[in-house]
């Protein structure tokens, strides 16, 4: 069998256009439902409470106070609300360290701590399902600063805050809008794995060979018609072309005539 080059541009075409079409339909479909999800329930915007606004502290702990109980020397000091009290967020060798600006006890962010603070921060009033310690990346915290608590409630859209489990902060707020959106994110980037990257091989590829499809059509769109084909698009403009190369022999022939 001998594959001519028309023949093997016209049989890549082929198959190139029906992987890519499946690909171009998923691009789509994602793309869809991006678009159609409302951002605001991705976001979770409406599912945390802003800080609380508490009134400043009437004798706050002493900064030598502070150094001693956190048992080092401090390299940054915030003065911070959390939930229903000051703290001062210690930056020291050995990390952060909270204290409580008044009393000067130590604070720790354990599993406990991290419900009262959700349910402090949560708009809802649904009960809490589950509270996880989360120590390693995954995809819902891909983008926040490790350890973290992951408290879930039961609302119908599972919505779930993220909680430093350093600092106390809300590190942000997921729920099943946005779980939805991450999948249609992920076919849409195929970045299948960590949902992060645009620019990855596989996706480059992909481009490469969409261009190659086009070009590979345009070459076997000219190479499908004849002239007879698009004869009725040609035409007025093959005529208007013949009266001008007849305009100038006309001219020539009425001074001949004079």
């Amino acid at each position: 069998m001998t594959w001519s080059p028309m023949f093997l541009i016209r049989w890549l075409h082929k198959w190139f256009g029906l992987v890519l079409g499946l690909q171009f339909l998923l691009w789509a479909l994602s793309g869809a439902v991006m678009a159609l999800l409302d951002h605001h329930k991705v976001a979770a915007e409406d599912a945390v409470l802003p800080v609380a606004q508490l009134a400043a502290p009437d004798a706050a702990l002493p900064l030598a106070r502070v150094a001693e109980t956190v048992g080092g020397p401090v390299t940054k000091l915030a003065l911070k609300p959390l939930h229903d009290r000051w703290i001062y967020e210690a930056t020291t060798p050995a990390g952060v360290r909270l204290v409580d600006a008044v009393s000067g006890q130590l604070i720790g962010i354990d599993a406990a701590k991290a419900r009262e603070l959700a349910v402090a921060r949560f708009t809802g009033d649904a009960p809490v399902a589950s509270v996880s310690h989360v120590a390693e990346t995954t995809l819902e915290t891909r983008d926040m600063k490790l350890p973290a608590w992951r408290v879930e409630f039961a609302d119908p859209d599972r919505t779930t805050l993220l909680l430093s489990a350093t600092t106390g902060e809300v590190l942000g707020a997921k729920n099943d809008t946005w779980r939805l959106w991450d999948i249609a994110w992920m076919l849409h980037i195929m970045d299948y794995k960590e949902r992060q990257s645009f620019n990855h091989p596989l996706i480059v590829t992909l481009g490469t060979a969409a261009a190659w499809l086009a070009l590979s059509g345009l070459i076997l769109l000219f190479r499908s018609f004849r002239r007879s084909d698009v004869a009725w698009l040609t035409a007025p403009f093959e005529a208007l072309a013949r009266r001008r190369a007849a305009a100038p022999k006309a001219t020539a022939s009425r001074e001949r005539a004079r």
